[in-house]
């Protein structure tokens, strides 16, 4: 209650002066209107004073003319702050770093402060804008910054009343913190130790330039082929992801064979010295076979080279010899007529021979060191074999039909 007191002793101080003058001989008091004027000056700061009480927190605690957001069509804006620092009554408000009002009242709200800012009439924010406590400079006055979300889209527009809330809220860091955080780095950080980790890598590196420079060559190529084989990656990432979500779907099943494949486990686990005795076995026999292919590779390769114009004979026979397949369980007869020839236990047919020593020469050895010496035969004997006698065809139906004589036609 300080502030009454003064005033009251300010104002017996002025009376007791008044009445000096009234008394002293030849002294003039003052003229009555200059002394109702402070009066009233007196009155006006008495009742002010007397008003604020206990409340008086100097001039920034009453309204201050000229500060910005006080106009017409102002509008007011409430705010949560988690900390508001040295902000005052009559910090300014400031958008884009441009003063749009003022804040014109700070209050506790459980354990944060609810801080009430008065916005000039051309704000145009959104509703989910955020706010944050800055310093205009390094030893500056503090102000509250507005401005646009950046991690979400902006909706809806702040008008009277608005609730700006503690999750849209903030401070950025002030000079205490900075030189705190710098300080802290300085000292017991490892600032220090940079020197080390210079000094090591100078060691370790000195005398093998050149193998780091071709290690940092080779590490770019790697990048520069992930960097190009970036979709294939992402596409491999993604084929995993479908196979994985797959698999969790067929989990039961997966689950199922995994406990039946159990047994068979089992079972190559009591056989594990026979599985392990016989895969000895079969490396030893690939070294013997190994061994021997290498001994006999060259007379393989001759006999195969031998072979190969017998396996082009048999290619350039075509389907003749697989044709000629279909004769040998009916021989003599064709295989497409012999069920006209063979009647049962017997058989019709006709048989010419020619025993000409020409034909013998030719059909037995042709290709022999033999040929031809039959053919000399006729001519040592001066005259040439006769030729085979021409009797009439029978006809084959006689040939095929049991009773039937070939000459006469009838029935034998």
């Amino acid at each position: 209650m300080t502030p009454r007191l003064r005033i009251s002793a300010r104002v017996n101080s002025f009376t007791a002066h008044r009445g000096l003058l009234r008394g002293c001989p030849g002294g003039r008091s003052p003229a009555p209107s200059r002394l109702r004027n402070r009066a009233a000056l007196l009155l006006v700061l008495g009742m002010v004073l007397t008003a604020g009480g206990c409340g008086w927190r100097g001039l920034n605690s009453l309204p201050l003319p000229g500060t910005a957001g006080h106009g017409p069509g102002s509008y007011s804006v409430r705010i949560e702050m988690p900390d508001v620092s040295t902000i005052q009554r009559n910090s300014p408000v400031l958008v884009s770093d441009v003063t749009v009002g003022s804040v014109t009242g700070i209050a506790l709200q459980g354990q944060h402060a609810l801080v009430t800012v008065r916005l000039g009439r051309g704000v145009r924010l959104p509703e989910n804008a955020t706010a944050k406590v800055g310093q205009t400079s390094l030893l500056g006055s503090t102000h509250i910054e507005l401005g646009a979300p950046t991690t979400e889209p902006a909706r809806g527009t702040l008008h009277d009343g608005s609730l700006i809330p503690l999750a849209h809220a903030g401070s950025f860091p002030t000079t205490e913190q900075t030189l705190a955080s710098m300080s802290l780095v300085l000292s017991g950080g490892g600032l220090a130790q940079i020197r080390d980790i210079s000094s090591e890598l100078n060691t370790a590196l000195s005398g093998r330039e050149d193998a780091v420079r071709d290690l940092l060559a080779k590490l770019d190529t790697l990048v520069r082929g992930l960097d190009d084989q970036k979709q294939d990656i992402v596409d491999a990432i993604a084929g995993l992801d479908a196979l994985s979500a797959r698999l969790a779907d067929h989990h039961d099943e997966i689950a199922t064979a995994i406990t039946h494949l159990e047994p068979a486990l089992t079972v190559i686990e009591n056989r594990r010295a026979d599985l392990t005795h016989a895969l000895t076995g079969l490396g030893d026999l690939g070294r013997t076979a190994t061994a021997l292919i290498a001994d006999t590779r060259g007379d393989i390769t001759a006999e195969l080279h031998d072979l190969q114009p017998v396996l082009a004979a048999l290619a350039d026979s075509g389907t003749s010899l697989t044709d000629s397949t279909r004769y040998l369980l009916t021989y003599p007869f064709p295989i497409g007529t012999y069920a006209n020839a063979v009647r049962g236990d017997y058989a019709n047919g006709e048989v010419t021979l020619d025993l000409r020593l020409n034909t013998l020469d030719n059909a037995l050895l042709l290709g022999t060191p033999l040929q031809g010496m039959l053919t000399g035969l006729e001519g040592i004997i001066g005259h040439t074999a006769p030729g085979p006698i021409q009797t009439a065809p029978v006809p084959l139906p006689q040939l095929l039909t049991p009773g039937l004589s070939p000459s006469a036609g009838g029935p034998r």
